[in-house]
């Protein structure tokens, strides 16, 4: 017999809106979605995941990824595996912002996630932040290095 996955949170996750659709605590093999909506012009610090491949589902909007030095450019309907070990990062290109899911299965990326995010308020998008801080940057590479995640550098421009 199947379950049915329901939302488990909404949360705001640094200028995104994140929802847990399946969280690595449902199954045996630690599988995680997360769906995601971000604003034009987000972009995470470049970052490698020490222990999980992470595959990018894009359901609305245009990206620009920068994946072991190489760009691409992703869209509506794309997928992108980013094996585990490579340096990556992206930048949301298109005006009215993206929605994407994340899947991933070693539980790290959600558990990040989760360790770095507030709960949504309301089922939108937080407000904008703008650049983080020193002492924000700071907070987020030491968080992600429990979770196996290095910051290696900047986000896109």
């Amino acid at each position: 017999m199947s379950a049915v996955s329901t939302p488990t949170s909404q949360l705001w996750f640094l200028n995104t809106l994140v929802t847990i659709r399946v969280s690595e605590s449902n199954g045996e093999d630690h599988i995680s979605i997360l769906e995601h909506h971000g604003p034009y012009g987000d972009s995470p610090p470049l970052h490698i995941h020490h222990t999980e491949d992470e595959i990018f589902h894009i359901l609305e909007g245009e990206f620009r990824f920068v994946l072991d030095g190489q760009e691409h450019r992703r869209g509506n309907g794309d997928i992108l595996l980013v094996p585990k070990g490579k340096p990556h990062t992206y930048l949301i290109e298109s005006k009215k912002g993206a929605h994407w899911l994340t899947i991933t299965a070693n539980r790290d990326f959600e558990r990040f996630v989760r360790a770095m995010s507030r709960s949504a308020e309301r089922p939108e998008l937080p407000e904008p932040s703008g650049p983080l801080s020193e002492e924000a940057i700071q907070m987020l590479t030491k968080t992600a290095a429990k979770y196996h995640i290095e910051v290696v550098g900047p986000p896109l421009h």
